[in-house]
């Protein structure tokens, strides 16, 4: 069989094998994790991001989600291109956490890095990662509390949980006042996927009455 190429790929492809594939994956995916890096947390710093594919409409963002701010980055390395997508899926699946998944998935690779220089095969830097999750998840078990049965106590659990969510976000001043409205409408929902159990109404204070007005 022939290893020619020629006949596959087109006349502007490039071809990486080796160590340059893989320092160049290492170097694309890294890069992505650390240009959120710093977004992460209630103490993260926004991003300015200008849009250049329009000259007409060079719109600017200012942000510090992680999911948008990958969404506008143009990426052409693999490897990044792989975390970005685990970014969307997380997304997608949780709405939130992107920039914590692509954080840790940077941090990981970049021991990755430190080990493959250290002549250790990939196949076994995988295998202590399968090994690490084994025992991570061992460990949330076991530290895991269940208030289900006691309403006060879960619906503190619940108001904690959207607090740490909203934290990071613009409205982190008001915090309290969104997480109570996002735990009232999960709790009326009762695991059900009726989403007309919720209603957002408008009230309008009317002049001399006094007055609430839903619209």
């Amino acid at each position: 069989m022939s290893g020619n190429t020629e006949g596959v790929l087109g006349g502007n492809a490039e071809v990486t094998k080796g160590e340059h594939a893989r320092m160049s994956s290492f170097v694309g995916a890294i890069a992505i994790a650390d240009l959120v890096k710093t977004t992460l947390g209630p103490k993260g710093m926004d991003k300015i991001l200008q849009s250049v594919s329009d000259p007409n409409n060079m719109r600017i963002t200012i942000t510090n989600d992680g999911a948008t701010i990958l969404k506008a980055v143009p990426v052409e390395n693999p490897a990044a291109k792989v975390l970005v997508e685990i970014a969307k899926t997380q997304d997608d699946t949780v709405g939130d956490g992107t920039t914590s998944v692509t954080v840790l998935c940077g941090e990981l690779l970049r021991e990755a890095e430190f080990l493959v220089n250290q002549r250790i095969h990939p196949m076994t830097i995988v295998a202590g990662w399968r090994q690490a999750v084994a025992i991570a998840r061992s460990a949330l078990d076991s530290a895991a509390v269940d208030n289900s049965a006691d309403e006060a106590a879960f619906r503190t659990d619940l108001l904690n949980i959207a607090r740490t969510t909203l934290s990071s976000k613009l409205l982190n001043v008001e915090k309290d006042h969104f997480a109570t409205l996002a735990v009232d409408a999960v709790l009326r929902l009762r695991g059900s996927g009726n989403l007309d159990y919720i209603q957002v109404r408008a009230h309008e204070e009317e002049k001399g009455g006094g007055g609430g007005r839903g619209g």
